[in-house]
């Protein structure tokens, strides 16, 4: 049996223990600033503008939000940010954070560069997995059509998948067929090079054929060992009797079912889609909901460990210590090689070092890219921080003890 560790996520020395005092009083700031939503909702509303008409603003984002919450702008700056979090046991899931830009000659490009970070982790002990966007290499509204498709269809998931892409027009047949090959390309390398690809989660009206595509990647690549991952939002009312589905698939298929848990990304998009078009909406009613949907969901995971790979990716403090209860409680190590822990760079800094300080296998998701590329995600990070509520006050009261605690010593 493995000696029971008690984790605490109130530890701040622990917690930015990685940080100056002057990176400290800068995340202090910044923190600050979000705290004032008049101030978020200009800034997310002026900086797209702003960097689009050549403003000189990039410096001053650039030591702000963008030092804050993404890796560096290329490959090489991110690995000094990853290399300092390797010192404290904490490693990384690289995402290169550009948006999909539409074409095939982009979506070609967008291949390659998630070839080279694929390339680039192996090269490094400390990164562990990359993260990968479908949109990043397949045109929306194919996904769309595909999707309202699949629904029409009658069967399992992949039964549905395959009767639509046959009833596809033969000019989009083809299209998708070099979906299919970027895809494959990908996972192929993830597989040679013995990195984690995670599917990123889309909108819930493309994402039946992402999630097809992906559990056929694994049925390939995760025969051995886990190598694809999909992405369950937990705040949709759907996706636990999904996972529970994608256990049965993969049972049946013998493949390792490769699964990363989030709440959730896109909740006011998909309701006003929902009422605007009226149909049920597909997410939750409320917070306690979505929490009891993802904890029932870490808790399957845990009870099938032995079939399953895991990353729980949340800043919630209950699940991360709730998944760390349940690991204890089967006498199996935290550090586990098929249970991970993931909180987003910049954020939550108490919970990744305390779960890294007590052994447990925990990264920091970790964007990269041009800083005018990056603005779409620096631009939702702000927003998250002011609408989850207490997240921003949270952050400022754990830099602010920890700021006494040195200023005491």
């Amino acid at each position: 049996m493995e000696p029971q560790h008690v984790i605490s996520f109130d530890n701040t020395e622990f917690a930015f223990e990685y940080k100056s005092d002057k990176q400290l009083k800068k995340a202090r700031f910044l923190f600050s600033s979000m705290s004032k939503p008049w101030l978020v909702k200009l800034g997310t509303r002026l900086t797209p503008r702003a960097i689009k008409s050549g403003l000189p603003i990039r410096g001053l984002i650039r030591k702000t939000i963008f030092a804050q919450f993404v890796g560096g702008e290329t490959l090489d700056e991110t690995a000094m940010v990853a290399k300092k979090l390797g010192e404290y046991n904490v490693k990384v899931i690289l995402d290169y954070a550009v948006e999909g830009k539409e074409g095939e000659a982009n979506f070609d490009q967008a291949c390659e560069e998630f070839i080279r970070v694929i390339n680039y982790a192996a090269t490094q002990p400390n990164i562990p997995f990359m993260s990968v966007k479908v949109t990043g290499f397949a045109r929306f509204a194919l996904l769309e059509k595909l999707d309202a498709m699949m629904q029409e269809e009658k069967g399992t998931l992949l039964k549905r998948y395959l009767q639509a892409v046959d009833k596809l027009p033969a000019d989009e047949k083809e299209e998708w067929h070099h979906v299919r090959h970027r895809m494959i390309r990908v996972c192929e390398t993830a597989a040679e090079k013995k990195r984690g690809v995670l599917i990123d989660a889309e909108d819930t009206w493309i994402q039946g054929p992402v999630d097809a595509l992906t559990i056929l990647m694994m049925d390939t690549f995760n025969k051995e060992r886990p190598t694809v991952y999909n992405t369950t939002q937990h705040y949709r009312t759907d996706r636990l009797s999904f996972l529970k589905e994608s256990y049965e698939a993969s049972l049946e298929r013998h493949f390792i079912l490769g699964v990363k848990l989030v709440r959730g990304a896109y909740m006011e998009k998909e309701r006003k889609r929902a009422l605007q078009m009226g149909y049920p909406s597909p997410i939750h009613p409320d917070k306690e909901t979505t929490d009891n949907d993802f904890n029932e969901a870490i808790a399957f995971c845990i009870e099938r460990i032995d079939r399953l790979a895991l990353i729980v990716a949340s800043h919630n403090e209950y699940s991360n210590l709730y998944t760390t209860q349940l690991m204890q409680q089967k006498g199996l190590p935290l550090n586990h090689p098929h249970v991970h822990l993931s909180q987003l760079y910049g954020m939550s800094d108490n919970i990744t070092f305390n779960l890294a300080h007590a052994g447990c296998s925990v990264s920091k998701y970790l964007p990269f890219g041009p800083i005018k590329d990056v603005i779409p995600y620096l631009m939702r990070r702000a927003q998250e921080n002011t609408s989850v509520k207490g997240q921003t006050g949270r952050e400022l009261g754990l830099i602010k003890k920890e700021l006494k605690r040195r200023r005491s010593i």
